[in-house]
Order: C-alpha cells, then sequence, then structure tokens
C-alpha cells in the first residue's frame, strides 16, 4: 500500500492547533529540525515547512529530530494504534468490533474514544482519509480512475458521495478544472465581497479590502476552474447582506440544500450546519456548540471547521466567540467580525 497522501492545508491548520491527533511529521527547513504537529517550539513560517508521513521519511530527506518534543519516541497508546490501523486499511471498511481488537478495548470504548480525540467516529474518520487522498491524487494530476482506486473508493460513484468534494472528482482535480464558476463582487459595510457560484449553488463568499483582493481569493481556491463574470450573481450578495439584517438565509430548509455547493468532511459539514442554526443576534463558543453537536470534548475540531468555513456570512463563523465572549480570530479580520456581530445587535 502506498503512504497515505498529506493534504497540506489541512495539516498546516492542524500545526496551527498543535493537534495531538494528527497523523504526520512537519519539518523546517531554516532549522533542519523535524517535529510533532503537537510540538510547543515556535510556531515556523507556512513557506519553511515539509509534512511527511512519517519519521523515516523526514531522515530520508535530511533532517533531525526535534529534541524537544521527541518525534521518534514509540507511542503506544491504544488510540494510536486504532488510528494507525484505520490509516493502514482505507481499502476496506473496518468493524469497531476489528478496531477494538487491536486496542485491546471494547467497541463502544473505541467508538467513545475516538469521539473524544478527534470529533468524529472512526468510520467517519477513514471517509476523511479518503476524501483528502483523492483530493491529493486529483491535485497532483493523476487520472480520475487511479486517484479514486488509490484513495481505497471502490467506484467512481462511491468516490463522489464519499469524498464530500461537492464537485465531482473529475472537477475538483488541479484546482476545479473544467469546473464552471460565475462570480460577481460588490462593496458593503464589511469591505468588498466576492461570491463565486457552480450549478449546484453558491460555493464560494469572502471578504477583501479591495475588489481585487476578493476576487484574488477565489481564484485562488479553484484556479484552474472557468471563471465567468456574472453581474446577476450580486444578489446573492444582498441576501447574504439580508441574512446580517434580519436574519433571513440563503438556505431556508432541507430540500434548498442544494443551493449551497459546500466541500468538506463529515465532521465539518455537521459543524456548518450547526453555525446555520445559531440564530441572529446569538453568539455560541466553540465549546458550547461542540456540546450542541453531542461532541462535548470535539472543541478543537469545531474551531477548524470553523477556520475552513468557506461560505462566510451565511454559514454565519462570525457568530462563534471565545469562552470568556472576547472575538478570536477571523480569517477576514477580527475588526470585520466585531462590525458583523455589532450589526445583528450581538
Amino acid at each position: 500500500m502506498k503512504a497515505l497522501a498529506i493534504d497540506a492545508e489541512t495539516a498546516w491548520q492542524q500545526l496551527l492547533d498543535r493537534d495531538p491527533a494528527a497523523a504526520f511529521f512537519y519539518a523546517v527547513r531554516t532549522t533542519g529540525v523535524f517535529c510533532k504537529p503537537n510540538c510547543k517550539s515556535r510556531r515556523p513560517l507556512r513557506d519553511n515547512v515539509r509534512f511527511f508521513t512519517s519519521t523515516d521519511a523526514a531522515r530520508a530527506a535530511g533532517f533531525r529530530p526535534c529534541r524537544r518534543c521527541k518525534p521518534e519516541t514509540l507511542t503506544t497508546s491504544p488510540f494510536d494504534k486504532i488510528r494507525g490501523y484505520i490509516e493502514a486499511h482505507l481499502d476496506r471498511p473496518v468493524p469497531l468490533a476489528e478496531l477494538g481488537r487491536v486496542g485491546n478495548l471494547s467497541p463502544f470504548t473505541v467508538q467513545r474514544l475516538f469521539k473524544k480525540e478527534v470529533g468524529v467516529s472512526p468510520l467517519q474518520y477513514q471517509r476523511a482519509l479518503r476524501a483528502a487522498r483523492l483530493r491529493n491524487g486529483l491535485k497532483q494530476g493523476g487520472t480520475v480512475t487511479d486517484a479514486i482506486y488509490e484513495a481505497g473508493f471502490g467506484s467512481s460513484s462511491r468516490a463522489y458521495e464519499g469524498s464530500a468534494l461537492g464537485m465531482t472528482p473529475a472537477r475538483f482535480a488541479k484546482g476545479g478544472k473544467g469546473e464552471h464558476i460565475g462570480w460577481a463582487t460588490a462593496r458593503t459595510p464589511f469591505g468588498w465581497m466576492v461570491v463565486g457560484s457552480t450549478e449546484r449553488g453558491l460555493c464560494w463568499l469572502a471578504l477583501g479590502a479591495t475588489s481585487a483582493e476578493a476576487e484574488a481569493s477565489l481564484r485562488e481556491e479553484f484556479p484552474l476552474a472557468t471563471l465567468r463574470h456574472d453581474p446577476s450573481l450580486s444578489r446573492l450578495v444582498d441576501e447574504a447582506l439580508e441574512s446580517v439584517r434580519d436574519g433571513s438565509d440563503l438556505v431556508r430548509s432541507r430540500a434548498d440544500v442544494q443551493s449551497l455547493d459546500l466541500r468538506g468532511t463529515v465532521f465539518q459539514l455537521r459543524v456548518w450546519q450547526a453555525l446555520r442554526a445559531i440564530p441572529r443576534g446569538e453568539t455560541r463558543s466553540y465549546s458550547q456548540l461542540a456540546r450542541e453537536l453531542g461532541e462535548p470534548n470535539s472543541t478543537r475540531a469545531v474551531a477548524r471547521a470553523c477556520a475552513t468555513n468557506r461560505v462566510a456570512i451565511v454559514v454565519p463563523c462570525h457568530r462563534v466567540v471565545g469562552a470568556s465572549g472576547s472575538l478570536t480570530g477571523y480569517r477576514w479580520g477580527v475588526e470585520r467580525k466585531r462590525q458583523l456581530l455589532d450589526a445583528e445587535g450581538c
């Protein structure tokens, strides 16, 4: 079996969060050292970081182990054993009973342990890994068929159903190649806003200091998609602003869910749906949101899902604050977050 592909975007976020459950090692070019994701050393610059699936791979690339986090120290906790087993068997479903035998735990304890550590079940974790491998394979320019089967999916239909790509695997390849996305920008009280929409619905909503900056964010997300300026989509900007002013929503029922074209893991999609259920004028802390999801120990996973939200305002991640009520980081700046909350009367 080939080594597990690493989704660099997800890995970088896990590094920033110092996620102890992250399944990789990172190396810093300027120091020549490789570390565990939860190393307490100073965070490096993104451009200086490389990711590896094993310590052997990091050493082979010329890096030496960190003396602080000791990445080569053998870890034999039940969780790590189970996680490693899942990663080695992405080509088939692994029953809880089988995972229990690996970790010498009951199936119920395996399920509970996984949800505590990473916020999702073992099955959801396996699906997320397959999706990450598929996305990585497609971005590397291989054929869609090869990427699908190397990711552990038995067919293209199963890949589309289980990968959470939003667009089909073929269209996600190489930054949305073959996908047609209409876009529009407009000035708003919160800066310039850009919206992008596929035939399935809104796939991108971001803010910028200028129209060019906002548009650039869409082009960076889908570099090889066919982008078409469509002034009629400015109605989506108006509707997004309406959701701030009076709590209306682009998606008013489950029947209309296709008007959003979201991409994410099973857990991310659950978090985004929970964000959309927060009433206008109210906020939640990350820990409160985790409890509402029935995952009280997944606060960090909830925070990561908020950070990767691709449809700002409509999926209102700005309504999530720190446990003390303080405004925590926001992709488009804390001041914009403050402005949005003030407009909603929070």
